[in-house]
């Protein structure tokens, strides 16, 4: 990827990919009153910056392309509300009634949070803030809540009292989210900590479902978080690469897709 100082083409993609460098990420219509152009131009734009790995294109945005800081919670909880809430859905439909499940940090897996409020009988342990205010009004979910050090920037609780309370716990189902998936599968995130706590809910879960958007795709944050291949299912808004999949196929992987208002299975 170049470069900040090095970015190429027209003068207002040029300035368009430091705006959205900038501000993390920005949508398609703020950028069109910004450079005084139309939608359709800043999409144009977008879809050359992105393929020049100068952004990253986003249904109605784009991001910037940092491999070591994630995109502003408040943002990531609008970026492809949509899409998220259909995977969310897909995933939810998966789990039984009378299930135990972990549940992580992370948008899409707090949409799958609010898709189980038909659930009867769950048990939830999660180290989300906003997950377990999501689940504690149901009078059919037992949700238990990790100790540790809330990070109020995303309610995420992180620190050697949640691992250890996860640790604690066997499960039917662990529920994780992930910022990054590499072509060759690698699961990437921003945070060591989440890591840690990603992988004692893979290793105490008898299945893990794996949730994300297509954003996450390509995306190259900096710290290892296992393989697509760890995982049992796979919960996503569009068909991810042929690589990706002949690497689910070959470990057994489900490929569930979900689309926006019609939900679909493969």
């Amino acid at each position: 990827m170049n470069s900040p100082g090095a970015i190429t083409g027209l003068p207002r993609q040029r300035a368009i990919a430091v705006a959205v460098r900038k501000h993390g990420y920005i949508a398609n219509d703020d950028l069109a009153r910004m450079f005084d152009v139309a939608v359709q131009t800043i999409r144009r734009d977008i879809r050359v910056l992105d393929a020049a790995g100068e952004v990253i294109r986003h249904h109605g945005g784009a991001s910037a392309p940092s491999s070591v800081e994630n995109i502003a919670y408040a943002q990531r909880q609008i970026l492809n509300r949509r899409d998220k809430d259909a995977i969310g859905r897909c995933a939810a439909e998966a789990i039984p009634d009378g299930a135990s499940l972990f549940v992580n940090i992370g948008t899409t897996t707090e949409a799958f949070a609010r898709s189980l409020s038909g659930h009867r009988g769950l048990q939830v342990i999660t180290n989300n803030l906003h997950v377990a205010s999501l689940l504690a009004g149901g009078e059919e979910c037992r949700v238990v809540v990790t100790g540790g050090t809330v990070r109020m920037r995303d309610g995420g609780i992180l620190g050697p009292d949640s691992l250890a309370m996860l640790s604690q716990y066997r499960a039917d189902y662990g529920v994780i989210g992930i910022s990054g998936i590499d072509e060759d599968g690698t699961l990437l995130d921003f945070d060591s900590d989440e890591v840690r706590a990603s992988e004692l809910i893979r290793n105490n879960s008898r299945q893990v479902f794996l949730l994300a958007d297509h954003t996450k795709f390509g995306r190259r944050p900096l710290v290892r978080a296992g393989n697509i291949a760890d995982v049992s299912a796979f919960f996503t808004d569009r068909r991810p690469s042929d690589t990706i999949c002949d690497r689910l196929s070959a470990a057994g992987v489900a490929l569930h897709v979900a689309a926006p208002d019609v939900r679909k299975r493969t």
